[in-house]
């Protein structure tokens, strides 16, 4: 029960005893004895409700809802109703659905995917119902526990605790939670390489011989000769993307169109690609705008962007057809295969380019060692293969430039017009010649055309226009190449 109480200064106050023992006071004002009454009847109904621990009746209900702010406040101070300035408590299904639908107009469906998938991996742990205020970072690390127990990859456990320390720092932001549960929780990503295969050149031979059909052969081609991902690029790649002239293919990249310039990117015609796409010319019905076939493109479309559509169990089943064992990520490890084999032909910043990723991206998930590095290296041979630095080509550049205003005389590249050669390299064998175009540009002989090193013994040579120059650092390392060949008697 409730009852009032007149202060000296005539204030009016109730006193009641609440379900937990406290004898809180609710203080009313200088107001009327009848209306203290009328409040008082009020208090003595929302206690025997929380007592009951039953709902308020309407016409209680109403009567709190029409209550002032004023005195909404101190009912909702001695907790006899909710606080009214007091923000809803956030469930975490409703509020990670939520999250999940404001993305969908500006990600791709197979990020959405991966998201939901953490979505219902949080809500089946913790439950929907669970307030966002109740997850602790105790309960974020009995998360991560679950998904070691469910024997989930390592780095399937690492991306998982990401997207959850993703949707926590949103909670955070909006004001829901104070603290981010996830911010200290996190698990080592497994080794990228553990599942990386490279495929050797003759293995996709053998499985291009087997492949059911032309369409086949080309999928193959685009990606173990072209680094094409497969099906997104491959399928996305029209006859209009094909520069037969100049050697080059513009390939749309659906994965990165929506990063500012990232929709597509050009990359040469490689030679091993150019029969495969050939045929499929010829084969093309008139009038076709895709190079893959529409029945194949109508397969691997789905509502969630572009599928596998059985790419990989029909690949896997030719792999086999040409007496191998299935690889480890069918498609992308020939993708990483191209990028390796690149690797060392080109500079990574050009073959990043062309393959659509970033120098570190290619180094930790495309870029392997292979077994004929190795036997390089233990035959001693291999140097002259690698590509150019960045600061050989660029000096390369710069000679060559020089060279052209300087001598007058024009350099013919053996390749065609198209090709540029910044690095002159080789090996002089008995009776080999290197033209040394960087000489002349030097000015060390009179200026020729014809000006050529020749050695008449077996004399590994690396030459480069970054060799030559103005400079006595470039004289010197001339000289020293040349005192060493007349040391030999040469």
């Amino acid at each position: 029960m409730a009852s009032i109480a007149k202060d000296k200064n005539g204030t009016r106050r109730i006193l009641f005893v609440a379900p937990d023992g406290r004898r809180p006071t609710i203080r009313l004002g200088k107001v009327s004895q009848r209306a203290a009454e009328s409040i008082k009847y009020r208090v003595e109904q929302l206690l025997e409700s929380l007592n009951l621990n039953r709902p308020m009746e309407a016409d209680l209900a109403q009567w709190v809802a029409d209550l002032e702010p004023k005195m909404a406040k101190k009912l909702a101070n001695v907790g006899l109703v909710p606080d009214p300035e007091a923000k809803p408590v956030a469930t975490l299904g409703p509020f990670l659905q939520a999250w999940l639908a404001s993305r969908k107009g500006d990600y791709k469906p197979t990020s959405l995917i991966a998201w939901g998938q953490v979505v219902n991996a949080l809500t089946g742990f913790l439950g929907a119902d669970c307030p966002l205020t109740e997850v602790t970072p105790d309960k974020a690390e009995a998360f991560r526990q679950s998904m070691l127990a469910a024997e989930l990859r390592a780095t399937t456990i690492h991306k998982r605790l990401q997207h959850a320390r993703m949707f926590f720092a949103h909670a955070k932001r909006q004001g829901l939670v104070d603290a981010n549960p996830f911010e200290f929780v996190r698990h080592r990503p497994g080794d990228a390489s553990e599942r990386r295969a490279y495929v050797p050149l003759a293995d996709v031979e053998r499985a291009i011989e087997h492949a059911p059909n032309g369409t086949w052969k080309l999928l193959i081609a685009l990606s173990r000769f072209a680094g094409l991902r497969v099906p997104s690029e491959a399928l996305s790649l029209r006859w209009q993307d094909v520069d037969w002239e100049r050697g080059r293919l513009t390939v749309p990249s659906p994965k990165t169109q929506h990063l500012a310039g990232r929709s597509y990117r050009v990359i040469p015609l490689f030679p091993a690609v150019r029969p495969y796409l050939e045929k499929a010319w010829d084969d093309a019905p008139e009038g076709a705008e895709y190079v893959i076939p529409e029945e194949y493109r109508r397969r691997a479309q789905g509502p969630a962007g572009w599928a596998n559509a059985n790419l990989r169990t029909t690949l896997a089943k030719v792999i086999r057809r040409a007496g191998l064992e299935p690889w480890s990520r069918l498609w992308h490890s020939m993708r990483a295969s191209c990028e390796t084999d690149l690797a060392r032909k080109f500079p990574l910043a050009v073959v990043a380019k062309w393959l659509g990723n970033t120098q570190a991206v290619a180094m930790r998930h495309y870029v392997d060692v292979t077994d004929a590095d190795f036997e390089r290296a233990i035959a001693g041979v291999g140097a002259e293969e690698h590509a150019p630095t960045d600061a050989e080509e660029k000096a390369a550049q710069k000679a060559a430039q020089s060279e052209r205003a300087g001598n007058g005389c024009e350099s013919q590249a053996e390749g065609g017009a198209h090709e540029k050669t910044p690095v002159l390299q080789g090996s002089a064998t008995c009776g080999d010649t290197l033209q040394n175009r960087g000489l002349e540009a030097a000015g060390i002989e009179p200026a020729s055309c014809d000006t050529s090193v020749k050695a008449s013994t077996c004399v590994f040579c690396r030459l480069s226009f970054a060799l030559v120059g103005s400079t006595d650092k470039a004289y010197s390392r001339l000289a020293h190449h040349l005192s060493r060949a007349e040391r030999s008697g040469h």
